[in-house]
């Protein structure tokens, strides 16, 4: 019975998870006149990624010459403002074996009037070229189109009291130096309060807010209201934001935040095998990822036009949208609310779990040890799995190389997480029950495989010896499901306090699960506390189901955005999922032997994936990888 309903909970929250993670339908040309299609951006689409069109090209001229005769024919009197390349911008043309002299980075800017042109003005802010080689279907063809089809339905709407500046910017692929050149010499630039930015890193997926200035807070609550009527909701959370404010990555909305601005940057990374190549088409572009972003950026940018006050800097808050429907948020300091609730009711758990079943604190210590167990192995088996897909742990200097191990993510990513699913099932079957020094031996030759392939890393080494000595250790299984549930919800708990005291804008993955799953287990408390009774499974059932498919859905953004070099990450997300789901785990040896052999095959599952993945695209053998 346990067996089908942990089968049960974990099929609905993997198809929960991929159903919401799709991008939304297109909407057609003969929708409203005030809505945003995707139908209507691709004409744009198709006529601005016709060919490659990096700076310098006769190609990026005709683009020009495009977008102006559009921007005039929508009465935005466009202008043009030319700048200097930076030194960086000419050193990469020059490496392409192209000369610099006489080119700039023009921007073109139109102007939609508002009823006040006393208050700040709001931008919509997109780059025009491309890379050589791509036609920039995705990056950044759909951002331009996409501002073009929200002007005309912002225009549908009505006049509103602030002004809209229209902001193509030029040589972003080079070193955002169109960018650099308005918002620090165009005389517009003091007058602007909010920006809007549409960005792409592969060509399709969901798009999503991954970007804000600093202090955040009003801003993430006028987007939460502005977007959750734009076509597939709002998408966003703090950790996305919090990550990338520490990657050295930049796009244009990076000129603007360093200036103190507030807004919203948004982008869509699926497909990344789109990402700056040839096949970035206007027909290999997903037109639902079109419809996601246009419509956010639309949304977001009518309401800060017709909004009584712009965002102002405070701090940045805490939050994430479930499933595109809302956007929690909450302060920082709100966290340790949290945590001090999901602690007390951690505690009522135990309470009524000890004078029911005679819960033991050394129950609790092997809880919290198979969890470590978990961690550690879930990161030798993610880092090997990697492994076995090419080259890993250093920077690739050849785009050859780094755009084939893009179109390898995919295989990658399925890999991963089978083989994550599989240490899973080895915790709820018991590693004993498997054999000691089976599940050893396989942790050990992948860790060696994954330092031999990726090269030595000391936190894999001392993951690798700590996953093997917890194998081992004696008093590693628990006696019964309430040691390792509330030991899991524990060990979280304690992690979440570290993370919430160094970096509470990345805390919420913790906090926000570990409540949950001590909501789930006081409500089995409450109900029966002998969880054999099968009125005490509803709760972890459904919080299996549904937590579990949102942390699947922040799983897989993980991965496109970091997993492709620290696919260890995912190991968290499966910690995650085994808090949930470990009351659910069978008891009867029959059922945990299955496990067991459900558990080897999607190890070897994932092995063999992420092995043909190398064998599908295999590197370009000319590449270039330096430490």
């Amino acid at each position: 019975m346990r067996l089908v309903l942990l089968l049960a909970a974990l099929a609905t929250a993997f198809g929960l998870a991929v159903l919401t993670t799709q991008s939304p339908r297109p909407l057609p040309a003969s929708s409203s006149v005030t809505t945003f299609s995707a139908e209507r951006a691709m004409i744009d689409v198709r006529r601005l990624a016709a060919e490659p069109h990096p700076v310098g090209t006769i190609e990026h001229a005709l683009v020009q010459a495009y977008l102006l005769g559009r921007m005039t024919d929508m009465g935005l009197a466009p202008t043009l403002q030319a700048g200097l390349l930076s030194p960086a911008a000419v050193a990469r043309i020059e490496d392409r074996g192209e000369s610099a002299d006489g080119l700039r980075a023009v921007n073109i800017i139109g102007v939609l009037p508002g009823r006040d042109p006393s208050l700040p003005a709001v931008v919509m802010m997109a780059h025009y070229d491309s890379v050589p080689g791509s036609p920039g279907a995705a990056d950044d063809a759909s951002g331009v189109a996409a501002i073009l089809e929200a002007v005309r339905a912002i225009q549908a709407r009505g006049a509103a009291d602030r002004t809209l500046i229209v902001l193509l910017t030029d040589a972003e692929e080079l070193n955002l130096d169109g960018a650099r050149a308005f918002f620090s010499e165009h005389p517009l630039r003091d007058r602007i309060g909010a920006v809007v930015n549409l960005e792409a890193r592969g060509g399709g997926g969901r798009a999503m807010m991954f970007e804000t200035g600093d202090g955040n807070a009003e801003t993430i609550a006028q987007y939460a209201r502005a977007t959750r009527d734009a076509t597939g909701g709002p998408s966003s959370n703090a950790l996305a934001v919090f990550v990338y404010r520490l990657m050295p990555n930049g796009t244009d909305f990076t000129v603007a935040a360093q200036r103190g601005l507030a807004g919203v940057n948004l982008a869509f990374i699926g497909r990344p095998a789109q990402y700056h190549s040839p096949t970035s088409t206007p027909d290999a572009l997903d037109q639902g990822s079109l419809q996601h972003i246009g419509s956010q950026a639309l949304e977001a940018a009518d309401h800060f036009l017709r909004a009584e006050a712009l965002p102002q800097a405070t701090y940045n808050a805490v939050h994430a949208d479930l499933f595109g429907l809302v956007v929690l948020r909450h302060p920082p300091q709100a966290g340790w609310l949290l945590l001090a609730l999901a602690a007390g009711l951690t505690g009522f758990a135990a309470w009524g779990a000890r004078h029911a079943t005679g819960l033991r604190w050394s129950d609790l210590g092997r809880g919290v040890a198979s969890g470590a167990w978990l961690l550690a192995a879930g990161l030798v088996l993610a880092q090997a799995v990697r492994a076995l897909g090419g080259p890993m742990g250093q920077r690739i200097d050849s785009p050859e190389t780094y755009y084939t191990l893009l179109r390898r993510l995919p295989w990658m990513e399925a890999g991963t997480g089978l083989a994550l699913l599989g240490a899973v099932l080895v915790l709820m079957a018991g590693v004993a029950v498997i054999g000691r020094r089976i599940v050893a031996g396989v942790i050990a030759v992948l860790g060696l495989l994954a330092l031999t392939l990726g090269g030595f890393d000391p936190v894999l080494a001392v993951a690798l010896a700590l996953a093997v000595g917890l194998t081992f250790w004696p008093r590693g299984e628990t006696n019964g499901p309430w040691g390792g549930w509330l030991g899991l919800i524990i060990l979280v708990l304690m992690f979440a306090v570290v993370v919430q005291a160094a970096a509470p804008e990345a805390a919420f993955l913790l906090v926000w699960t570990a409540l949950i799953a001590a909501a789930s287990a006081a409500g089995s408390a409450f109900i029966s506390a002998r969880l054999a009774d099968w009125r005490a499974l509803p709760p972890p059932l459904l919080a299996t189901g549904l937590v579990g498919a949102w942390l699947l859905g922040q799983g897989h953004g993980v991965f496109l955005g970091v997993g492709m070099d620290l696919p260890g990450a995912l190991a968290l997300i499966a910690l995650l999922v085994l808090m949930l789901a470990r009351p659910l785990a069978p008891s009867g040896l029959g059922a945990r032997h299955a496990l067991a052999a459900a558990a080897g095959a999607c190890l070897l599952l994932g092995c063999g994936l992420s092995l043909a993945g190398r064998t599908a695209e295999p590197p370009a053998p000319d590449a270039a990888v330096v430490p």
